[in-house]
């Protein structure tokens, strides 16, 4: 059975984080949010898998190659235009001869595949959607079943007083190849608002699978640091933090130099990372490879990319902060902030919650930024 990818987002809400990388490429506990799923794959005995790609494809392909370093054979389809998620797959569709599993490259998730395989074959489904039962239902696309698992009804991002389910669809689908034939070719087409409540309409056999375990849509930022904070917490299943666990919670790479209470679990540092004297890292945060943290610094429930610099006395709190930026000293990252790639933070400047610095920016020393910094090239 083939496993299609769909990895061709460009994650706008997660901007400026994606402002140099498709959204799948997104970290998380320093690895790219695909390769979490490359790995769920090939758990589930999946390893014949094909990737939809369409912004800044070759990000992607550079990284995975043919994927047998991950012990997959992936291959790639490249969208000139955005094509929709059921579009792109209509557009292989000469390459998915017999059934085959849909699943997000941008999303966070441990669920059986196997068990919603199953439950599809027992239904005699033509279509099952693998559904998750969600705290606020507005963020995405709910359905309702029967008793038997059946979908009866779907509405996209509902507002809160329309909500007449709590179970999402995760954007997982174990699909039979026939269902391809009712796609328009080369046309934009959704999944969730043109596939699928056609079919209903129809009465075809379109079932609900409720998966146990985790899943998160990395949709914003806020998302994006629950997905960390969740792996941290083991939350996850069969994710192993890379690098080398010292005590509870507390994983740190080759090379990295800290002092023995400057870490609050849980946490996770890449490689040749430098805690320098005084300063603390934690808890819930995720420092990559060959970055530097300044004496009396402190990093709390915050994620650092690559190469970045945080000089001594500067402050994070619940911050996203890009590669190879430059945090000056005493300088104060307030929660929800994000930096893009190479910002400069000057020294003693407060990036207030919320607010976006896009790459290459430079916030002057002693600023209070309360508005978003820069704009998207993209």
């Amino acid at each position: 059975m083939r496993a299609v990818i769909m990895a061709g987002g460009k994650g706008t809400r997660l901007r400026p984080l994606t402002s140099n990388r498709p959204k799948p490429m997104i970290p998380v506990a320093n690895l790219p949010c695909m390769e979490h799923i490359l790995n769920l794959l090939k758990r589930h005995d999946l390893t014949d898998v094909l990737a939809t790609l369409e912004y800044m494809p070759d990000l992607i392909r550079d990284y995975f190659g043919d994927g047998s370093g991950w012990g997959v054979s992936l291959e790639y389809s490249v969208e000139e235009e955005p094509l929709g998620t059921a579009g792109s797959v209509k557009f292989v569709e000469d390459r998915l001869p017999g059934r085959f599993v849909v699943v997000s490259g941008d999303a966070l998730t441990d669920v059986d595949l196997g068990a919603a395989i199953a439950f599809h074959e027992e239904r005699g489904a033509e279509v099952t959607l693998v559904l998750k039962e969600v705290d606020d239902p507005s963020e995405f696309g709910i359905v309702v079943t029967g008793e038997d698992g059946r979908v009866e009804r779907f509405m996209e991002k509902p507002d809160e007083d329309e909500a007449f389910s709590s179970t999402a669809n995760t954007g997982i689908y174990v699909v039979e190849p026939e269902v391809l034939g009712g796609i328009p070719a080369g046309e934009e087409y959704d999944w969730a608002e043109d596939v699928f409540p056609k079919m209903v309409e129809e009465v075809r056999p379109v079932y609900g699978y409720v998966m146990r375990g985790y899943w998160e849509d990395i949709g914003n930022i806020g998302q994006y640091l629950d997905a960390q904070r969740a792996v941290l917490d083991g939350e996850v299943g069969g994710i192993g933090l890379p690098g080398e666990r010292l005590r509870g919670g507390v994983y740190a790479g080759r090379g990295a130099r800290f002092e023995e209470d400057a870490l609050e679990a849980p946490v996770l540092l890449g490689e040749n990372v430098w805690v320098e004297s005084g300063a603390r890292v934690g808890p819930n945060s995720v420092i990559a490879a060959n970055v530097s943290i300044g004496t009396n610094a402190s990093v709390a429930r915050s994620t650092v990319a690559e190469g970045a610099r945080i000089a001594p006395g500067a402050k994070l709190d619940g911050a996203l902060v890009g590669r190879s930026c430059r945090v000056g000293a005493r300088a104060r990252l307030l929660e929800g902030s994000a930096l893009g790639d190479e910002v400069v933070v000057g020294e003693g400047a407060t990036v207030a919650p919320g607010v976006r610095v896009y790459p290459g920016e430079r916030v002057e020393d002693g600023t209070e930024v309360e508005e978003d910094v820069g704009a998207d090239e993209n």
